[in-house]
């Protein structure tokens, strides 16, 4: 075997598992370990499971199984993790498994199946740790597990409760972030609203200052970095209020990502969300009102328990009204562990088909519109992707592999640019532009 052994890595589920696996991939690397981009060439491979929903479950089970066919030395991390009974029965010669964002113990069970070739430099591993991304934008991730016990999530049980990394050691990563290229930050935990709260918002230092663990204190600091700072799972606590002034002052993108699940207080109620629809509209008349541009994605339930046709109707009526610029919708899937499947009234699977798309459809005609209105406005555009004769990018409302694209004609561009372009065309998803000279 050669004294530097090489890793494989599948990574599956949400951007924080992403983040776990390049949180493993740094200590790996700093140790003297080589990555491997198939299995062929890989010594051992780690597969970072997810285990939210019954078919992400299944893809890590067949992810697993796959590594096992193709390579046979397989470690097992994440989420899937805390049911090593489940993935031991399905796939016996898995050589050991860990919880989600377990990096010690992941790396000692490497060690002890394949043994770091020398002691860690590192200098063998740039300041920003190894990167699954494009160089110009990073997930950062702030916090682990989540307070909530909504009835239809088990997070809590597979990742713990809330614990909030210390202001001051976010910047720090954030500053290597940027000083190694990244020109878009997507700050990332279950709860971003909820931040600090676990450490009573403890103070820490950074600049030579004192920064409080807290969410709008550390939005503050990092719109001072000079990049892209977009906001996700960002509940709608009262406190989110205070960010729309560090969007007017470009300090943070126009951007909130925010999971609403549903709009009738009965199912919210019942899916124990720890925000009601309770003046939820006349917030987002606000925000808009304060920032014009501001751009707002959430995602839906459809078919929860109970869900009555009053309840739909109500939730296609709020959209309306709320005209969101991007929507993501799932159809209940029960969930092993989960509170809400003792919940009476399950909505048959063809109801919530037909639901999903009713809701789609909906919510196409409210995005087109939205789209529509930027035709002969100027935005600003983050470069992703060179063809030969169009540059790929995202607008400041669009957050990568979720929302629209834009395309712009010509390619004398970089990729990580940021460059103004006026919109030609719109999409109920994307955007056509020029460069705005």
């Amino acid at each position: 075997m050669s004294s530097n052994p090489r890793i494989g890595f599948v990574s599956l589920g949400c951007p924080k598992a992403l983040v776990d696996t390049e949180r493993i991939l740094s200590q790996l690397q700093a140790e003297g370990y080589s990555t491997a981009s198939d299995y062929q060439g890989s010594d051992l491979v780690v597969v970072n499971t997810c285990g939210f929903l019954d078919s992400a479950r299944e893809e890590s089970l067949e992810a697993i199984g796959e590594a096992l066919t193709e390579n046979g030395q397989v470690v097992v991390t994440g989420c899937l993790g805390t049911e090593a009974e489940l993935i031991r029965a399905a796939h016996p010669n898995v050589l050991a498994i860990t919880g989600p964002h377990q990096y010690e113990a992941v790396v000692s069970a490497i060690h002890e199946i394949l043994p770091p070739p020398h002691d860690p430099f590192m200098n063998l591993i740039p300041p920003q740790g190894i990167k699954l991304t494009p160089k110009h934008y990073a997930y950062l991730k702030i916090s682990e597990g989540c307070n909530h016990q909504c009835s239809f999530c088990i997070i809590p049980q597979l990742r713990g409760n809330l614990v909030s990394r210390l202001a001051g050691d976010v910047l720090r990563e954030a500053e290597e972030l940027v000083k190694s290229g990244v020109q878009e930050l997507l700050i990332i935990s279950q709860d971003t609203s909820a931040y600090g709260v676990d450490v009573h918002y403890a103070k820490s230092q950074w600049r030579n200052r004192t920064i409080t663990t807290r969410m709008t204190e550390l939005c503050t600091a990092l719109g001072e970095l000079g990049v892209w700072i977009r906001l996700h799972y960002v509940y709608p606590y009262p406190h989110v209020d205070e960010l729309l002034s560090l969007m007017k002052e470009q300090k943070l993108l126009p951007y909130l990502d925010v999971p609403f699940q549903h709009a009738s207080d009965r199912l919210l109620r019942a899916m124990k969300r720890p925000a009601a629809e309770a003046r939820t509209l006349e917030r987002i008349h606000e925000w808009r009102r304060q920032v014009p541009n501001l751009t707002i994605r959430s995602t839906f339930i459809v078919g929860f328990p109970g869900e009555t046709e009053n309840d739909f109707e109500f939730l296609l009526n709020w959209l309306k009204e709320a005209e969101l610029d991007r929507v993501g919708c799932f159809r209940y899937e029960a969930v092993d562990g989960a509170a809400a499947n003792q919940l009476e009234n399950a909505v048959p699977e063809e109801l919530k088909e037909e639901r999903w798309h009713r809701l789609m459809e909906v919510q196409q005609k409210i995005s087109t519109k939205r789209l529509q209105e930027k035709i002969g406005q100027e935005i600003q555009v983050i470069i992703d992707e060179i063809r030969e004769n169009e540059a790929i990018g995202r607008s400041e409302g669009d957050a990568p592999e979720i929302d629209g694209k834009v395309l712009l004609t010509g390619n004398a561009f970089n990729v990580g640019d940021i460059v103004r372009a006026r919109v030609e065309k719109a999409g109920p998803y994307d955007l056509w532009a020029t460069c705005a000279l």
